[in-house]
């Protein structure tokens, strides 16, 4: 077969096929052209999913009569004056979109130039049929009707109207996010899903396009190096989601899914997360436009950094910047579902009748009641006569006798220790709620911070065995671990090998105290077999110093007295990432006052 040039209409198909995928793809390039007109306003209608209608109106510079015939064309466009393409600043700039939609498509425009006459221009699978005067407003309109109706083959391989409306409103989304000086608005089928303002700050339109707790579960970041801006917000650690769809990375404004990216936010949230758990970020990375070259991806999803080890560095350094500056902050209140779960206690039948002198059943209960507070019922201590404090500290409710004056609650984020439940969680009062803390999570979470400021500092202090304690383990995990004995000192542990198998423990961590010896060298043997043995245990120092924090911290089901828990309570306060365990899950609640009002129906 001989060589042919090929004719203007399947040229066009061919580009529709790489530039207008789905009905998202062409709604993503017509609202980037209201964009790049300079538009205040622009408003989306949806029918179908966007199968049988995309419109998109805006009160941007709008287009002349030749500009729109112009546009029409194949690689015409008014976003490069020169040749420079490095250069663009817009986010269109190839100029293939409207002529590849109206390949495949019924595409109508109607436009008008400040202080001229608007035109409109209708062109149905690549041919003309009107081309006539318009009586429109200032801007744009643009009509994209029956999408690859004509076009069996690609129309077949499209999804349900459901998911294409979702992929929709995840383009007007990621594109309404990158411009919050820009009003949208998105109906589908009548019902108005998208509705935002123009001239909102940056965590404002974030937070009302993702959802509206993120303002109070997030920190704000910001960090410049040389010419890189880095801004944005991210939310906590415990406030998180079970897939990855609400990172949302801006270039110079534009929406971009780049894996590079996604990666450097997956490592700032290293050892704070979950494996199944993703974080909520919004990052806005403004750069030089010769810095980065946009021209990668057919969709123009995909960018290419020049130095992309600075821009990888400098999200992980960012995020972990503003999560400490987060210190001990974690979800501000306990999830609705487990709010429900408490029981209201059912009423008396008789609200008249008196417990203090009922009879029958209930008489012995009301005989403990009037002992256990006498001040309530009646002005006798007799009743504890044969009681000695110790045993009525129990009956009180008292943790211990306060030897010296309770603090005050108003000083203290995380409030005063006033008892423990289950010897697992610390019931402490603040001066806006009570606050329940996991006191094994977040003394795991404690240690691990100090051990990672050790290391850093190089002073990880080591405590030696009264006995030396051998640790059976196979011979493979014994090779790892004598491979990285020099290292593991670093971290205050100091191993031999021991026979074929067996691997011989002379000192332990001193912040570890003394814990679980073998639990410690059997998981920091699976650790060391889970990664790659080429990488130093210093690349590694989460994952070994997260193993280790584990064995040294309080474990659930230990008794504190009160002084225990309030010093826990301090250091939480003045600890990074002290409202998460390594494991992400958090270390603490609140149930705000109002809550609190809520559950006993005074709200």
């Amino acid at each position: 077969m001989s060589i042919r040039r090929l004719p203007n209409s399947l040229i066009n198909r061919i580009a529709a096929g790489e530039v207008v995928e789905r009905p998202a793809s062409a709604l993503k390039e017509l609202v980037e052209n209201a964009i790049d007109a300079g538009s205040a306003q622009i408003n989306i209608r949806l029918e179908q999913g966007g199968l049988d209608l995309i419109e998109v109106d805006d009160n941007g510079c709008g287009m002349t009569r030749d500009d729109m015939a112009l546009a029409l064309e194949r690689h015409a466009t008014s976003k490069l004056p020169d040749e420079a393409i490095e250069m663009v600043a817009t986010l269109g700039f190839r100029g293939e979109a409207l002529p590849s939609i109206a390949s495949v498509a019924k595409l109508t425009i109607e436009s008008r130039v400040a202080g001229e006459d608007g035109w409109t221009r209708i062109v149905n699978h690549g041919e003309v049929e009107a081309d006539e005067p318009a009586a429109i407003p200032h801007g744009t309109k643009v009509r994209v009707e029956q999408l690859f109706a004509k076009v069996p083959a690609r129309r077949k391989f499209l999804r349900t109207p459901r998911s294409e409306y979702a992929a929709c409103v995840d383009v007007v989304r990621r594109l309404a996010m990158a411009r919050p000086d820009i009003g949208f608005t998105l109906t589908h089928e009548n019902r108005k899903a998208i509705a935002v303002q123009g001239g909102e700050s940056g965590p404002d339109r974030v937070a009302a396009l993702t959802n509206k707790e993120l303002r109070a579960n997030s920190v704000a970041v910001d960090l410049v190096r040389e010419e890189v801006r880095l801004s944005g917000v991210a939310g906590l650690p415990t406030y998180n989601r079970g897939v990855a769809d609400h990172q949302f990375l801006f270039v110079n404004g534009r929406p971009v899914k780049d894996r590079l990216l996604v990666g450097a936010v997956r490592g700032a949230y290293a050892e704070m997360l979950a494996r199944d758990r993703h974080p909520i970020v919004a990052l806005f990375i403004d750069m030089p436009p010769e810095l980065v070259d946009v021209n990668v991806h057919p969709a123009k999803t995909e960018v290419r950094f020049r130095e992309p080890a600075m821009i990888r560095g400098m999200i992980v350094s960012g995020l972990r910047r503003a999560l400490d500056e987060g210190g001990f902050r974690a979800v501000q209140r306990p999830a609705e579902s487990a709010l429900a779960n408490w029981q209201t206690e059912p009423q008396a039948p008789d609200p008249q009748t008196n417990i203090f002198t009922a009879q029958g059943p209930i008489a012995g209960r009301a005989t403990v009641q009037s002992q256990a507070y006498p001040s309530a019922v009646q002005d006798n201590s007799s009743a504890f006569g044969a009681l000695n404090p110790d045993e009525l500290a129990p009956l009180m409710g008292r943790a211990e006798e306060a030897a010296e004056p309770v603090p005050e609650a108003v000083n203290h984020p995380l409030g005063i220790a006033r008892g423990q439940v289950a010897k697992t969680y610390i019931v402490a009062e603040a001066e806006d709620g009570l606050v329940i803390v996991d006191q094994h999570a977040a003394h795991e979470r404690l240690v691990l911070e100090r051990m990672r400021k050790a290391v850093e500092g190089g002073t990880v202090a080591s405590q030696a065995l009264l006995m030396a304690e051998v640790v059976e383990l196979d011979e493979n995990a014994c090779d790892r671990l004598e491979a990285r004995t020099a290292e593991l000192s670093e971290f205050g542990l100091e191993l031999e090998r021991f026979g074929p198998s067996a691997m011989l423990v002379r000192a332990t961590p001193a912040m570890l105290g003394s814990g679980d010896v073998k639990g410690l060298i059997t998981d920091l043997a699976d650790e060391l077999g889970a990664y790659d043995e080429a990488l130093s245990l210093k690349e590694r120092i989460d994952h070994v110093a997260s193993t280790m924090a584990c064995h040294g911290s309080v474990r659930a089901g230990r008794v504190l007295n009160v002084a225990e828990m309030n010093a826990l309570l301090r250091e939480m306060e003045i600890t990074p990432h002290s409202g998460q365990c390594n494991h992400g899950r958090p270390t603490w609640v609140k149930l705000a006052h109002g809550d609190i009002e809520k559950l006993f129906g005074r709200k």
